[in-house]
């Protein structure tokens, strides 16, 4: 007892300490959000929003205005030729296949430049699972660029990386169930600039999930042909209730709108179901919550770097997306730090996470996440793959105040694992 009450008050002073060390980062974090901010007013602005934008039309969704407006809203905030933020997407992976297969044919070649993909694309691609329609099985090849020993991008390799039959790169920005690091808008820059260099015809992908607005520019802004996420985690700020994007130049948008509804209809398809105005509000708010997020992205590194654990991206670098990995060591640690998170959220904080099987994923995941959309990371949530080294993936958090009690809790449930193994 006496172990277990030592280690609490331990636990405490160092998530104090974490909080006390905050202040710069933080102010350097919200002149950010304003700078993201001021671009999103500006579209609105351009674009006259308001309240008539929030009405839907029913059926075939044909001249929505508020559907069409946003779009429109959207490609001027990311600086691309255009966009299709639709409720139809289902999930970012959705808005990302629906790319995949709206722009490659058969006998094209698919090169992934940031080492393996997220685990739910292995079967877009055909890496694993069959007969279910994936690129592999309409004969679109597919090869991986490996990182560097360091877990960087290869660029000395990719230099010379390209075939004549390669006709999409993709470039995956959040480092996914991996201990990579995240890319930068600055290092998506350079990759786009090495493929074009060897042709410029080449389209350059980006899945940006979990990456918006936690720089200045979206990859779009720099050379990206093309990118695609979901509008419950960062664009949709927490509000919007589902949906996903994609945007860029304006041939390649419609082609991927095509596979979302079909050849003809396109963009001009999908009505937004009343669905409006939590997107357009979503969007709004979207720059402050990734800001909260990143935020208690830098309180959970801290802190737990202080308690002897190694973070990625650690504490003293910059946050290039709202998933922050921290490396447990043990199957115990991970799904006591889960069940911790699950304790203090607003949603089912009387479930106990345990490991499970989930579609699209080959390993056993624990996950905690009490969100008000089923599914969204926005909120505070915490996951991770049963496998070695038993890495805890945080994300979102719509303040900083709300990730600092839980991560108490989670110091706690873990050093209390740690005893108990």
């Amino acid at each position: 007892m006496n172990q277990n009450s030592n280690l609490d008050r331990q636990n405490q002073a160092l998530t104090a300490q974490a909080q006390e060390a905050s202040l710069q980062v933080f102010y350097k974090i919200d002149r950010q959000v304003k700078q993201n901010l001021k671009k999103i007013l500006a579209a609105f602005k351009a674009h006259k929003v308001g309240a008539h934008h929030f009405a839907s039309v029913s059926g075939y969704g044909h001249d929505d205005l508020g559907r069409d407006t946003l779009d429109r809203v959207f490609a001027q905030v990311v600086e691309a030729e255009a966009a299709a933020v639709r409720v139809q997407f289902v999930s970012g992976t959705h808005a990302i296949a629906c790319a995949l297969f709206g722009v490659l044919r058969p006998g094209d070649e698919m090169l992934a430049v940031a080492g393996d993909p997220y685990d739910t694309l292995e079967e877009v691609i055909g890496t694993r699972g069959s007969g279910q329609g994936s690129l592999k099985e309409f004969g679109i090849h597919y090869r991986t660029l490996a990182l560097t020993e360091e877990g960087q991008v290869d660029f000395k390799q990719l230099a010379s990386s390209l075939t004549e039959k390669t006709k999409l790169v993709l470039i995956q920005r959040s480092c996914g169930y991996s201990w990579r690091s995240s890319l930068s808008i600055h290092n998506i820059n350079k990759i786009i600039q090495l493929v074009k260099q060897q042709n410029i015809n080449t389209i350059c992908f980006v899945d940006n999930c979990y990456g918006e607005f936690t720089e200045d520019r979206e990859p779009t802004a720099v050379g990206a042909d093309l990118m695609a996420g979901s509008l419950i985690k960062n664009p949709g700020g927490t509000i919007a209730t589902t949906g996903g994007y994609v945007a860029g130049k304006a041939a390649l948008v419609e082609a991927a709108a095509c596979r979302l509804t079909a050849p003809g209809i396109g963009t001009s398809g999908g009505a937004t179901l009343e669905q409006g105005r939590l997107m357009y509000q979503g969007l709004f708010l979207a720059p402050q919550m990734v800001g909260e997020a990143m935020k208690g992205n830098y309180l959970l590194a801290k802190t737990f770097e202080l308690l002897g654990y190694e973070a990625n991206p650690p504490s003293g670098r910059s946050q290039r997306e709202v998933i922050q990995a921290i490396k447990l060591g043990s199957a115990e640690k991970l799904v006591a730090f889960c069940q911790a998170i699950q304790q203090h959220s607003p949603i089912d904080s009387y479930v106990s996470p345990v490991p499970a099987s989930m579609p699209g994923y080959n390993d056993k995941l624990v996950m905690a996440g009490g969100s008000f959309v089923d599914g969204s990371t926005s909120e505070l949530s915490a996951d991770g793959p049963l496998r070695e080294p038993y890495i805890v993936y945080c994300q979102g958090g719509t303040h900083w105040t709300h990730v600092a009690i839980a991560l108490e809790a989670a110091a706690a449930a873990v050093g209390h694992a740690s005893i108990q193994k």
